[in-house]
């Protein structure tokens, strides 16, 4: 792998990661919380860890895979950014509601329901692209994609019981992470 990609790889990580190590979170406790997303996480992680089981170091980069690499983290770092910004202070870890939560539906959430795990997919193919060779990359997406659904289904049950009719429609109108595919 060429020089030049560990910068890519660096930089590329680093803009998706600022917003939510910048993030103002609220200190409150949530007034409701699913623990059982976590599986997600776990599965969402693991995901990560596929990428890096390979000697990338040892094979050459067709420039095409670098050009997709900057191109998915661009889109990543974008989603991270607008996405934290729109949430506010309602952005956590844990699958939960706030005493005084909101239903953000402006920004990137007029494009998916739940844009931060678009951006850490498209997170997950600028690594991909850069340092993962094509059937572990599919592996890796496959067990992201299990652990975004275990995660976006419980969101949505939290959100559509405090919401009701309301987040029925959106969800009706909004794909949940995949741009175009409802």
């Amino acid at each position: 792998m060429p020089a030049y990609a560990y910068g890519i790889l660096a930089a590329g990580w680093l803009l998706w990661v600022l917003p939510f190590v910048l993030a103002k979170r609220s200190r409150e406790k949530p007034k409701q919380v699913d623990r059982r997303a976590r599986w997600g996480i776990l599965l969402v992680a693991l995901a990560y860890a596929i990428l890096w089981q390979n000697s990338f170091w040892a094979r050459p980069l067709p420039l095409w895979r670098v050009v997709l690499s900057v191109v998915f983290f661009l889109l990543a770092a974008l989603l991270s950014w607008t996405g934290t910004r729109s949430l506010g202070k309602q952005w956590r870890l844990d699958a939960g509601l706030s005493a005084d939560h909101e239903l953000v539906t402006g920004g990137p959430y007029r494009l998916v329901r739940h844009p931060i795990y678009t951006s850490m997919l498209f997170n997950l193919l600028g690594i991909g692209f850069l340092v993962t060779p094509p059937v572990e990359l599919v592996v890796a997406v496959a067990v992201f994609l299990v652990g975004t659904e275990i995660r976006v289904r419980i969101e949505d049950r939290l959100l559509e019981s405090q919401f009701g009719e309301r987040f029925r429609e959106y969800r009706g109108r909004v794909p949940a992470y995949l741009p175009f595919i409802k």
